[in-house]
C-alpha cells in the first residue's frame, strides 16, 4: 500500500484534470485567504510599520552582508529547526507537523499532475511512500501535540475535547491527514472508502478554504517578524524595549544607583524570571 499511487486509482472515476482543478482552486484559496487576513488584521500594515519606527532608533548602520547572514539563520534556526520551542517536547511534535505537512502537500501536488495522466506511467515507489509517510509524521506529531501536549497544564492545560476557533487549523490537518491515510488502506473497499475520500476531500477543503480564521497565515509571517527581530538587535534599536544590563556591573550600578540599595553590591540575575521552574500550577 505504501508504495501504490491512489490518485492513479482514482484516476479511473475522477479525471486528472478534475483533481488539478480542485489543486489549483486550494492553492488560490490559500492566497485570497492570506490577503484577506491581512487586510482584516492588517498585520502587513503594523509588520511595515513597526519597521520603520525601529529603523528610526537604530543605533548604528546594519550592512547588507549581516542581513543576508541574519537571513539565513533565521531560515536555518526558527524554520527549519523552530529552534524558538525552548519545550523539547512541544520543538519534537512541531517538526514532525511540519515537515509531514510540507512532504505531505508536495508529494501530492507531484502525484496528482505529475502521475494522473492516461499515458503518465507509474508513479516511483518513493514518491508515493512520501506521500504515506508525511500523513503518518503529520499525524504523529499532531495528535501528539493535542492529547499529550496541549492537555498539560505546562503548556496550555486545555481538555482534549474542548475546541476552538484557534484549533480549527490543527484539527483540519489532521484529519485531512488521517482520512488520507484511511483512504489509501481501504482502496477497492467500495462504500467505506468512498466515505473515507469524502471525508478527505472535506477536511482539505476545510483547511485551505478557511485560511482567514485559523491560524494557516501564521506560518508566513513567522519567518518575517523572526528576521526583524534579528535586525532589532543587530541595530541595536530593540522595539524601543530596554537593553539586557549585567546587574553586576560597576557601570551599571552607576548609572542606576538605585541597584545597590535594594539589591545589594551582587545581586542575582533576574533574566530568567518565571522560567526558574518548570510551570505547573496554573
Amino acid at each position: 500500500m505504501i508504495t501504490s499511487n491512489p490518485f492513479a486509482e482514482l484516476s479511473a472515476f475522477i479525471p486528472g484534470m478534475a483533481m488539478q482543478a480542485y489543486v489549483v482552486v486550494m492553492f488560490l484559496l490559500v492566497i485570497g485567504g492570506t490577503v484577506l487576513d491581512m487586510i482584516h488584521k492588517k498585520s502587513a500594515q503594523y509588520f511595515f510599520e513597526n519597521a520603520k519606527k525601529a529603523e528610526k532608533s537604530a543605533k548604528r548602520t546594519v550592512s547588507g552582508g549581516e542581513k543576508m547572514s541574519m537571513a539565513i539563520s533565521t531560515v536555518t534556526s526558527e524554520v527549519l529547526t523552530s529552534s524558538e520551542f525552548e519545550n523539547p517536547r512541544r520543538r519534537v511534535s512541531h517538526l514532525f507537523t511540519m515537515y509531514g505537512f510540507i512532504i505531505f502537500v508536495a508529494s501530492t501536488v507531484w502525484l496528482i499532475f505529475g502521475y494522473t495522466a492516461v499515458d503518465a506511467g507509474t508513479a516511483p515507489g518513493w514518491l508515493a511512500a512520501a506521500w504515506h509517510l508525511g500523513a503518518l509524521s503529520l499525524c504523529f506529531g499532531g495528535y501528539w501535540f493535542w492529547f499529550f501536549i496541549r492537555v498539560d497544564v505546562a503548556a496550555e492545560g486545555i481538555r482534549w475535547y474542548d475546541l476552538r476557533l484557534a484549533d480549527l487549523f490543527i484539527v483540519s490537518c489532521l484529519m485531512m491527514a488521517t482520512f488520507a491515510l484511511l483512504w489509501s488502506a481501504t482502496l477497492g473497499g467500495g462504500t467505506l472508502n468512498t466515505l473515507f475520500f469524502v471525508a478527505f476531500i472535506l477536511a482539505s477543503t476545510t483547511l485551505f478554504s478557511t485560511v482567514m480564521w485559523s491560524k494557516f497565515a501564521h506560518m508566513f509571517f513567522k519567518p518575517a517578524a523572526a528576521y526583524q527581530k534579528r535586525v532589532t538587535r543587530a541595530d541595536e534599536s530593540r522595539e524601543n524595549l530596554p537593553a539586557d544590563f549585567d546587574l553586576t556591573d560597576p557601570a551599571v550600578q552607576a548609572k542606576f544607583p538605585d541597584i545597590p540599595e535594594y539589591m545589594g553590591t551582587n545581586p542575582p540575575n533576574m533574566g530568567a524570571g518565571i522560567r526558574r521552574e518548570r510551570p505547573s500550577h496554573y
